[in-house]
């Protein structure tokens, strides 16, 4: 009977062991799933960190965007310019709108009644009064107004928006010097020849132009 009873204290202690173990075992695990990871803190924390650089990347302003969009209005504006100018010369020929420029420039009078356009054929006389007279060696225009005071202007276009200038006058005056030296006129108008002056026209104003247009009388071929 002592030996039973024995053997009945020894699986008595065993058990309570046994349970006091698994109930320690139990906190133990669920202390350990209650406390964060350290890892699981790092990868949110990251993550957050990456989605605010993102937007600050997507909501910050385009510098190069800006630069070019800068860079590139003096040119927007000068073709703006050009297509402007086109547009109020469109009605014009190309002939009209040279004689216009080249008066507006070069023009003795600007203030003027008319304006003529005289085409000299090359090989004809620079002086057609003398016959001792040098030749074109090209063929040029020649403006002029209506009266003698308004001047005119000799020259050949280059179309490529330079003229070869000759200094050729409207009227030709009876020289006493002539009728004593007969080679005078011959080389008075040769050098006329050599000293042409090669000159760059501008577009000058448009309103100027127009109304140097409207101003043309006649164009003698």
């Amino acid at each position: 009977m002592r030996k039973y009873r024995s053997y009945f204290y020894c699986n008595t202690v065993i058990l309570l062991l046994t349970m006091f173990l698994v109930a320690c075992s139990n906190n133990s695990s669920e202390e350990s799933s209650n406390e964060p990871s350290d890892n699981t803190t790092v990868e949110v924390g990251s993550e957050n960190d990456d989605s605010i650089d993102d937007n600050e990347d997507n909501n910050a302003p385009n510098e190069d965007s800006t630069s070019n969009y800068s860079d590139s209005q003096p040119e927007n504006d000068a073709k703006n310019d050009n297509a402007n100018e086109t547009d109020t010369l469109s009605s014009y020929s190309s002939k009209e709108i040279e004689y216009a420029r080249v008066w507006s420039q070069l023009g003795p009078n600007q203030d003027i009644d008319e304006l003529n356009v005289q085409h000299i054929p090359s090989g004809s006389p620079i002086n057609p009064e003398d016959e001792t007279s040098a030749n074109y060696p090209e063929d040029v225009i020649q403006l002029s107004g209506s009266r003698s005071v308004d001047g005119s202007v000799t020259y050949s276009g280059n179309g490529d928006g330079t003229i070869n200038l000759y200094n050729v006058p409207l009227r030709w005056d009876n020289n006493e010097t002539a009728e004593v030296d007969e080679n005078f006129m011959q080389e008075f108008t040769e050098e006329i020849i050599e000293d042409t002056e090669l000159v760059q026209i501008d577009t000058g104003n448009d309103e100027r132009v127009i109304e140097l247009i409207n101003k043309l009388s006649n164009q003698i071929e």
